[in-house]
């Protein structure tokens, strides 16, 4: 790490900085390095997930979340950290002091006009690659997206609701065959800090040439879930849910795809492989009772699923 930042400028020869390995990923080591210059922040992918069933991906997955910060930089001035450094399987990006947006939804604070302006730079994103060809063959990671995202979220779950599993297998062969733009992956509010200025994605480590639905359930879904999470901000929460949804303003084919992902995902985060840690036995079968009927018999519109969810 060292090395690098020295090649790079960002430490000096004799420099020896103090270094603080953060807490909140599963897929990564992150470590905060105070420079002289500064802190910046350092960040290598794991071979192997730290959850409790084994969930391995590929390392160079590091290489393409280095370059999607880079593209929706300039495609939303000021919604990805500057990338500063990078080699040995490492990079590093800048530093921010800022609260994560997930902290403040567990504390109540959901701000509907915060997430229409997640919804506004997500759209950006992925309005500025659509039909990029040089994007789409930087951006070939289907295998790694299948490792980390479609392979533990739908095929897991598929194996644990055998029924459902031909609804869950045809979203899978839909998802990975529709390539329009690219792809965070991983657009939770663990992944967001909060700034004046707007939001910061961080956590590119699922970056995919694809299908824009998936970036938009897997947002919706996390403001869906909190709502058992905080139970007293669930009117503010549905509201988020609005208000980023109306920002986005999807097509309807988008919207379509987005409606029937959106349940699959409300299951796979009690089912497959990454379960939420905030639910409990109870939290987990109110999902499977609203969920598991709409993957099912999926639903044409998110108004539809909004208004299971709300009943």
């Amino acid at each position: 790490m060292l090395d690098m930042l020295r090649r790079a400028g960002l430490a000096g020869d004799s420099e020896t900085p103090n270094v603080q390995e953060l807490s909140g990923g599963v897929s990564s080591e992150i470590w905060r390095v105070d420079l002289a210059r500064g802190p910046v922040c350092v960040k290598r992918a794991l071979p192997r997930l730290r959850v409790a069933q084994v969930w391995e991906a590929p390392v160079e997955r590091n290489r393409f979340e280095e370059a999607w910060l880079r593209i929706a930089g300039e495609a939303a001035p000021g919604c990805a950290p500057r990338v500063l450094a990078s080699g040995e399987g490492l990079f590093a990006m800048e530093y921010f002091d800022a609260p994560v947006w997930k902290q403040r939804l567990k504390e109540g604070h959901a701000d509907a006009a915060f997430a229409a302006r997640v919804g506004t730079t997500l759209a950006a994103i992925h309005r500025a690659t659509a039909g990029k060809a040089a994007v789409r063959e930087a951006f070939a990671t289907d295998s790694i997206f299948h490792a980390i995202r479609l392979e533990p979220y739908l095929l897991a779950t598929a194996r644990k609701h055998p029924q459902l599993a031909p609804r869950l297998h045809a979203l899978v062969e839909r998802t990975a065959g529709t390539r329009e733009c690219l792809v965070h992956g991983d657009v939770s509010p663990k992944n967001i800090l909060v700034r004046a200025s707007g939001p910061i994605f961080l956590d590119a480590e699922c970056a995919w040439y694809g299908d824009p639905a998936f970036d938009l359930a897997f947002c919706l879904n996390h403001l869906l879930l909190k709502c058992l999470w905080v139970p007293a901000a669930r009117q503010r929460l549905m509201a988020c849910f609005d208000s980023l949804l109306a920002a986005y303003d999807p097509n309807t084919e988008v919207e379509r795809r987005t409606a029937a992902l959106l349940p699959a995902l409300l299951l796979a985060r009690v089912d497959g492989k990454s379960p939420v840690e905030y639910l409990d036995e109870a939290g987990h079968n109110t999902v499977r009772r609203i969920a598991w009927p709409m993957v099912a018999l999926p639903p044409h519109t998110l108004e539809e699923v909004r208004a299971a969810w709300q009943k």
